[in-house]
Parts: C-alpha cells; sequence; structure tokens
C-alpha cells in the first residue's frame, strides 16, 4: 500500500477514534552620521534600480522590461508581450490608492485564481513582475537621502528621516500587504515564495522580491502573534496527519509510530499562527524520562511501556521540524524551545534537565572531504594502531573512510570507532564556516545559548543515521541558567563544549 493510501484510510480511522541604494558621499561629516540609519534601512529595503539600469536577464533571452515594449513573444517566453502587460496592469490595480484596503484584497484575489491555473514558467514571468516593476522611485530617494544628511544634527533631523525611510520602501511592499490582505492571501504568498525559493540562485532578479517577502514574514509571523499549541492524540485527524507529513527528522512509519510519538510520556507542541490556524509552521516532539538518551531506537519503539511520569527529571527534544519551506530565513526554533521548557515547568516540577538528541547530518560529508587532514593531525603510534585495525601497512583517507562504513559492527576498543568519533568532537566543536558551526544542526542549538554534551555511538543506527553521520547522534544541554554565556563564548569564535567532547580532540 502506498503511503498516500495507508494515510488516506488512517485519517479516516482516527477522525472515528481522532518569512537603499548607499548614494554617492555627500559631504563627510553629514554623511558618518547618517551612515548607521542608511545601513539599517538598506538591510531590509531592497535598492531601488532605474529606468536606466540594466536588468539582468536569462543567458539568450530578452529583460522583462524589453519584453514589456515588445509585440510578439520569443519562443522561449511564458507570456506574450500582451499578456505580461495585462498581468503588470492587474498588478497595479491592487496597490491602487484610490481603492480602499477590501477592494485592493479583493483584485489580489483575482489575480490569485489566475496564478492558481498558471504554468510554472507563467508563474515566474508574474514573480519577475513583482520583483523588477514595483521598486523604490531611485530620484525620491535620492533626493530624501540629501535632505536627510543636511538635516543631520538640527531640529529636523527626525522628520527628514522619517522621510528618507519613506522614500526607500518599495511599492513591492505595499502590494504584498494587500495581497496578504484577502482571507487567503498569507497562505498564497508563503506559498508563492516556496516555489520561487528553487529558482534564486539561477535567477538574481528574484532576489530584490524575494529580500522584501522575507521581511514581511519576519514582520506578519513575529513569535509574538503565534500561539503555542500541544498536538496530542485527541487532537483532530486532520493535525495529526500535517505531523506525518511534515516529520523532518525521524520518518512517521505508521499510525502506530505517531500514537507512540503522542504517548502520555511524550509531549509534542506546535507554533499556530492566526491566518494559518490548522496548519502548525514548527513543532516539537520531547520525551519526558529520568535520564539522558543516548540512542533514538528505544524513543521509537512502539512496543515500549510508556515512562513512569512520577519519576521524569530530563525532558529530551528529539525532533524539530519547520513546516513551511516559504517561511526559510523567519525563526521559530528558539522561541518554541523556551516556551516549551516553561510549560513543560509548570506542568512536572520535577524536570531538571533539558537536552536534545540530535542528529549530525553534515558529518559524514565533512569527513570525506577532511579525513587526510584529520589523519594528519594525530601521532605516528595512532596512524600505526588504526593502520593494523584496518589491516594495511598504512593508513590512507579512503582506506579510513572505507572501514568507517563499517561503524554499526565495530567493537567499543576500535581504533576506528574512536577515531569516528574524535572526528566528530573536531566537526561539531571546532570545524567553523564563515564564523559559525559548520553543522546546521549545531548552528541552530548553540545558537539558542545550548552547548554540545554527549557523543554517542550507533545513536541512530537507521539507513538515514548511517548516511549521515555513521549512526552518531548528539546531545546538545539547554543550561537554562548559562544560555546567555554560552552565546558569549560562540560570539568569540569558540563553541561552548562539555569537557567529555574537548577530551576528544585532536
Amino acid at each position: 500500500m502506498n503511503p498516500a493510501d495507508w494515510l488516506g484510510r488512517g485519517v479516516k480511522r482516527a477522525d472515528a477514534a481522532k518569512k537603499v541604494s548607499k548614494e554617492a558621499e555627500a559631504p563627510v561629516n553629514a554623511a558618518r552620521a547618517a551612515s548607521e540609519i542608511i545601513a539599517k534601512v538598506a538591510l531590509t529595503t531592497p535598492a531601488p534600480a532605474s529606468a536606466s539600469t540594466p536588468v539582468s536577464a536569462p543567458p539568450g533571452g530578452r529583460s522583462t522590461r524589453e519584453r514589456l515594449k515588445a509585440t510578439l513573444r520569443k519562443k522561449e517566453e511564458a507570456l506574450s508581450p500582451r499578456v505580461l502587460r495585462r498581468t503588470l496592469q492587474e498588478l497595479k490595480a491592487i496597490v491602487d490608492p484610490q481603492v480602499s484596503e477590501v477592494e485592493g484584497g479583493r483584485r489580489a484575489s483575482g489575480v490569485a485564481g489566475w496564478y492558481a491555473s498558471a504554468a510554472l514558467n507563467e508563474r515566474r514571468d508574474m514573480w519577475l513582475l513583482m520583483s523588477e516593476e514595483f521598486v523604490a522611485d531611485p530620484q525620491k530617494v535620492r533626493q530624501a537621502q540629501a535632505q536627510y544628511a543636511a538635516h543631520v544634527g538640527t531640529p529636523d533631523e527626525a522628520a527628514a528621516e522619517v522621510r528618507f525611510r519613506r522614500a526607500t520602501v518599495s511599492p513591492r511592499r505595499r502590494l504584498l500587504q494587500r495581497i496578504s490582505a484577502f482571507p487567503e492571501g498569507i497562505r498564497f504568498l508563503v506559498d508563492m515564495r516556496a516555489e520561487m525559493l528553487p529558482y534564486l540562485k539561477s535567477d538574481k532578479r528574484l532576489q530584490a522580491l524575494d529580500v522584501e517577502m522575507e521581511y514581511m514574514f519576519s514582520t506578519w509571523f513575529d513569535v509574538g502573534f503565534l500561539d503555542l499549541r500541544r498536538i496530542s492524540w485527541d487532537s483532530p485527524a486532520s493535525l495529526i496527519e500535517k505531523l506525518i507529513k511534515y516529520e523532518a527528522v525521524h520518518d512517521i512509519r505508521s499510525w502506530a509510530d505517531v500514537k507512540n510519538r503522542l504517548d502520555s510520556d511524550r509531549r509534542c507542541y506546535g507554533f499556530f499562527h492566526p491566518s494559518l490556524p490548522d496548519e502548525p509552521l514548527i513543532f516539537v516532539e520531547v520525551a519526558l524520562m529520568d535520564k539522558m538518551a543516548d540512542s533514538i531506537t528505544p524513543l521509537l519503539d512502539e512496543s515500549a511501556d510508556a515512562a513512569d511520569l512520577g519519576k521524569a527529571t530530563t525532558a529530551i527534544f528529539y525532533s524539530i521540524s519547520n513546516t513551511q519551506a516559504g517561511l526559510r530565513g523567519t525563526s521559530f526554533g528558539d522561541s518554541l524551545i523556551k516556551r516549551v521548557v516553561e510549560t513543560l515547568k509548570q506542568e512536572f516540577p520535577r524536570l531538571k534537565v533539558f537536552v536534545t538528541l540530535s542528529p549530525i547530518p553534515g558529518f559524514r560529508s565533512w569527513l570525506h572531504k577532511n579525513a587526510g587532514a584529520m589523519l594528519e593531525k594525530i601521532s605516528d603510534k595512532e596512524r600505526a594502531a588504526l593502520a593494523r585495525a584496518i589491516g594495511e601497512a598504512s593508513v590512507t583517507a579512503a582506506q579510513f573512510l572505507g572501514a568507517a562504513d563499517a561503524a554499526p559492527d565495530l567493537p567499543d576498543k576500535s581504533p576506528v570507532r574512536h577515531m569516528l568519533l574524535r572526528c566528530a568532537a573536531h566537526y561539531l566543536g571546532q570545524a567553523l564556516d564563515g564564523g559559525k558551526p559548520a553543522d546546521a544542526v549545531a548552528r541552530f542549538h548553540l545558537g539558542n545559548g545550548a552547548r554540545i554534551e554527549r557523543l554517542n555511538w550507533a545513536g541512530d543506527p537507521s539507513a538515514k543515521g548511517l548516511k549521515q553521520s555513521y549512526g552518531l547522534m548528539v546531545n546538545y544541554l539547554y543550561d537554562l541558567k548559562r544560555l546567555d554565556k554560552h552565546r558569549a563564548v560562540l560570539a568569540q569564535g569558540k563553541i561552548p563544549v562539555a569537557d567529555a567532547i574537548e577530551d576528544l580532540y585532536i
């Protein structure tokens, strides 16, 4: 039975059971005084494009502006010039200052209806129109910037700053606001951005729209507007179905699997937005135990008895999943964990330890690139022991990686196993990418103030776990009294780790 079939049947059974352009230098003193504000505006406002600025186009293709002035469509173009102009006029009609918010929303709903039936390449043409044709007036931006610089240090500085800020706001932002006004508008925009994201690298013309959407989403989906809700086995089956659909860490295999994750010794919480009331934006799964878990296997064991909540001292966050690709760049995880910790402490006062059991998704690919360098770091004696364990006179990177593939069968004292643990400790605790932890999951938890607590051999023996990290998992400890201290350490380019991790460093 395919997933759609069992999921559909399962839903029925459960129902029955349950995201400025900087001007040429002004007079030196005024420019210095204005620089901070200009920089802040530039962070949230795509740089305006002038009519004379060349607009990038796909190799061999015409720019959107050229197509709008044309008569005939070229073979590779989706919308004809006539339809492209009509679509632009319909988008402009949404932001017509003469119409009300309600009417603007109604017009946006009509455009969304066209979009729903449009082909992907036709949708891309609309993205380009939104990105390239709704820009701030460059002349007004220059004038407002010059006026602000001239008024720095005078009683009119604040008013000049306001005028400058307003001048840099593009009509694109107003367009997004109007689209969000109709009932399904926010849902439409989130889905549209999710569909657009894969094309950003290949078509830089879309970046202005993407930056604007990310900025607007960070406002609309601020955690102050989100509701924290518990998801349980008694929740609507349609909501439980969302867990199955969006679970990104440990795939849910069956309804028995999801019921186990929602058992009495488990908790699942999600953030919800009023505009998407039945769709969790992010959710976290928690196991309540009397000790720190070192393997995901018992946590996913459907036949295991529920733990005694009276003895629970440790909350283990073993899966955190974002559900909306269109909200990339909008952070919920930090606030979610904090809110869940506070909720759990109220329900279970005996809880003292808050820790994750996390995958190390980037370790295997990192080691394949750095195995040679890691072997160079160990002593001759250690290299000799590693070679003997592999059955070679000396050990190369390829030979070590080949032996590492047998990770599940390596005995406790195996030099290969010990070397893998040391490499993982180096990857998590010392490898940086742009000044930040190299591993994506590590960046998330360490950025939230956690520290690396313990490496777990064979923590995830599944095919996915072996493919990502040779089965290794890691515990990140959320010491509530030291979160700020850990963030300060991370800000200095160092990674907060427990002594046991440091002891493994090469």
